[in-house]
């Protein structure tokens, strides 16, 4: 089969299309054609190897962290699954590899494509849909009436996350840039702060949670803006040792991530508030729960631009640009 690759970890490593073998179907997997995958942040984390210590891959790599596509073959444990079903699924992170013309998915992991939905526009969804339920639904456990604050609402987890919030019915602030203000206040957000025009931690106050995947500084400034008692929590960083402990890491690197992330948990602790990382996890029960939301219309995915499967080096790079507005598919079928 046709598929994306990399054989090494790097910032300039391009990728290249390559003949792989078919995946191998175990008695609980699903082996699925691609339609369409969608790129993340998360692609070009792996690829530059900044997750090599938590996520040893080996190579040739087949990048790729979502997928929507039809049911080829089922293991002999499948059940809820056959062949023809049309399906969306983010796989386990040790078993990625979407930006293939196949891919095996554990049962789990995996849930009927909303019926709504373009191929394109389902494969848009699982990574940064189930981000923002692990973070907002699961983590935060986000009522009515709080005050969220957002970063970068315009991005692929931001514009669902926004979604999500409101129809969680709390009170939505997001940051972007001045060329999307009014496109992410459209989405449903009360308040929008343009970074290149405010500060947002001199402009909002009192908030019960915020959803940080920003860098280093912006994490920082959010603990400002927190209530006694507020909730920060963060896809990009730093991990914690409680994460390190959930993910099984070695001693050694448990007191690395101890080390790095000693300063954003005690500057939040110092605030009465409290610090949380999340590295988002494969969960076909939480993706149906998605699907009921997407059909009932009070999530809409945000597709910027669709790509040829030939050109998947083309959308990586688009994606790095930072100029996306939602998310970039690239397309098999």
């Amino acid at each position: 089969m046709k598929a994306f690759t990399i054989d090494r970890y790097g910032k300039k490593e391009a990728g290249r299309m390559a003949d792989m073998p078919e995946p191998e179907v175990r008695d609980d997997d699903v082996l699925i054609q691609v339609h369409a995958a969608s790129i993340n942040a998360l692609d070009s984390k792996i690829k530059s190897g900044e997750f090599k210590l938590i996520l040893p891959y080996r190579f040739p790599l087949i990048l790729g962290n979502d997928l929507a596509g039809t049911v080829v073959r089922v293991g002999a444990r499948v059940r809820s699954f056959k062949p023809g079903d049309e399906v969306y699924a983010r796989p386990d992170d040790d078993r990625i590899g979407t930006f293939a013309e196949f891919i095996a998915v554990k049962e789990s992991s995996l849930a009927l494509k909303p019926k709504n939905l373009s191929m394109v526009e389902a494969a848009s969804v699982p990574l940064v849909a189930l981000t923002a339920w692990q973070v907002l639904v699961e983590t935060a456990k986000l009522k009515k009436g709080q005050k969220v604050l957002i970063h970068a609402g315009s991005g692929g987890v931001g514009t669902i996350a926004i979604q999500l919030a409101r129809h969680l019915g709390a009170f939505v602030a997001t940051t972007t840039s001045t060329a999307n203000v009014a496109w992410v206040k459209a989405l449903g957000a009360d308040v929008v702060i343009d970074y290149k025009q405010q500060d947002f931690a001199t402009v909002l106050r009192d908030y019960d949670v915020v959803l940080n995947s920003l860098g280093s500084g912006e994490l920082h400034k959010s603990v400002q803006i927190l209530k006694p008692g507020g909730h920060l929590i963060s896809i990009s960083g730093p991990p914690t040792p409680v994460f390190a402990i959930a993910r099984g890491l070695a001693w050694p690197l448990r007191q690395v991530l101890r080390l790095v992330s000693f300063g954003i948990r005690n500057k939040a602790k110092k605030n009465g508030g409290h610090y949380t990382f999340v590295f988002m996890r494969a969960d076909g029960a939480q993706l149906r729960e998605i699907t009921a939301l997407i059909e009932s219309g009070a999530i809409r995915p945000v597709v910027d631009k669709v790509f040829p499967f030939q050109d998947t080096h083309k959308a990586l790079a688009y994606v790095d640009s930072g100029r996306a507005k939602g998310k970039v598919v690239v397309q098999m079928v």
